[in-house]
């Protein structure tokens, strides 16, 4: 018998990161981010008040994840979570940062004491969704991702899994509207375990 799958993303569900990013580029870079206001796009301002243009900032980010890593932090029930979901399916880390990385963040989070399959990824997540799917072939299959773009993407390509949408940074929850995809909105782990168990029809 299959047993069910957990496909769950990383930075703001499993990992604190935007607020460490956030400290970084104040301390190190010299650039404020008000990612408390849930607008990403203009969001980074230098100190001599100048926007950061969309094209520099994915390289910050890229710098962030090569050489800051050790800044984030779990989210508060998150091992516990995975711990307890470990018991009974399988689980598998999709993160949108480049291949390369892989590594880095595989190591980040087996010093966290999280010790699973970990698959990177750009861009849309239906694609990848998919073919875990066909790889694992589930009896039943959950997806958790912080952003509403991830949920339509594994809605048009993999409708059949049950969609959790969760944002577990509390200063940017509570501006981040439910996605419109997904099947549940939950931001904290302890209540989000009975919803996933429930979907894989565990008692």
């Amino acid at each position: 018998m299959t047993k069910p799958l957990l496909i769950c993303d990383c930075d703001e569900v499993l990992l604190h990161m935007v607020s460490h990013f956030q400290d970084w580029l104040s301390a190190d870079q010299s650039i404020h981010f008000d990612f408390e206001s849930g607008k990403f796009a203009d969001a980074l301002i230098r100190k001599d008040g100048s926007v950061v243009p969309e094209a520099e900032v994915w390289p910050l980010l890229e710098t962030f994840f090569r050489h800051e890593m050790h800044r984030q932090t779990l989210v508060p029930g998150a091992r516990e979570a995975l711990k307890e979901l470990e018991r009974h399916g399988e689980i598998v880390i999709l993160t949108n940062i480049g291949d390369e990385a892989h590594g880095f963040r595989v190591d980040q989070l087996a010093n966290l004491g999280l010790h699973h399959d970990v698959v990177t990824n750009r861009g849309g997540k239906g694609r990848p969704v998919r073919a875990l799917l066909e790889k694992h072939v589930p009896s039943h299959a959950v997806f958790v991702d912080d952003l509403e773009v991830q949920h339509s993407s594994v809605a048009k390509h993999a409708p059949e899994v049950k969609r959790l949408h969760m944002v577990a940074e509390p200063r940017l929850a509570p501006v981040i509207p439910p996605a419109d995809k997904a099947h549940a909105r939950i931001d904290d782990w302890e209540t989000a375990t009975g919803w996933i168990l429930e979907q894989w029809e565990i008692s």
